[in-house]
C-alpha cells in the first residue's frame, strides 16, 4: 500500500512538472498590421453605388472589387491610396466592382485625375484602410 501510494506522488509531482515546465504564451497585446492591396486602378462614371448613396463624378470615391467589398461591409470606410510616384490620396468606399480582381480599385473621375488623366485609363497602385481620423480631408 505505501508503495502504491508512494508511486501516485511519484507519478503526480512527474505531472506537474512537465505541466508547469510548458512555455507561456506571451499575453502583451500586439499592434495588428495593416492589410495591403495592390491591383490595378480605373474610373467609373459614379452614381447609386452599393452602399446606398448617390454620389457624382466630383466626390472623391472608390468601388472595391466584390470579394473586398463584402456586402457593404466596408462602405464609408476611408482607404489610403499610392501609386508607383508616391503620390498618395485618400477616398471612401461607396460602391463595389463586378469587373475588377481582388486588389483593384475603381475610381471616381475626379480621384483619378488626381493621379493620372482619365485617358491614362488605368494604372498600377497600392491601398489600405485607414481610420478616417488620420486624415482629415476624407469625405
Amino acid at each position: 500500500m505505501v508503495h502504491c501510494l508512494n508511486f501516485a506522488f511519484l507519478f503526480l509531482f512527474a505531472l506537474l512538472s512537465v505541466v508547469l515546465s510548458a512555455p507561456v504564451p506571451d499575453l502583451q497585446p500586439r499592434a495588428l498590421s495593416k492589410r495591403g492591396y495592390s491591383g490595378r486602378a480605373t474610373y467609373f462614371y459614379v452614381g447609386l453605388g452599393n452602399c446606398g448613396d448617390t454620389n457624382v463624378d466630383a466626390d472623391i470615391v472608390v468601388a472595391l472589387a466584390t470579394s473586398t467589398y463584402n456586402n457593404g461591409a466596408h462602405c464609408n470606410q476611408q482607404v489610403k491610396i499610392t501609386d508607383s510616384k508616391g503620390t498618395v490620396q485618400y477616398a471612401t468606399v461607396k460602391d463595389s466592382c463586378s469587373t475588377c480582381a481582388e486588389g483593384d480599385l475603381d475610381m471616381s473621375p475626379s480621384l483619378f485625375q488626381l493621379f493620372n488623366s482619365l485617358d491614362t485609363g488605368v494604372f498600377p497602385m497600392s491601398w489600405e484602410f485607414v481610420d478616417s481620423s488620420s486624415n482629415k480631408d476624407c469625405n
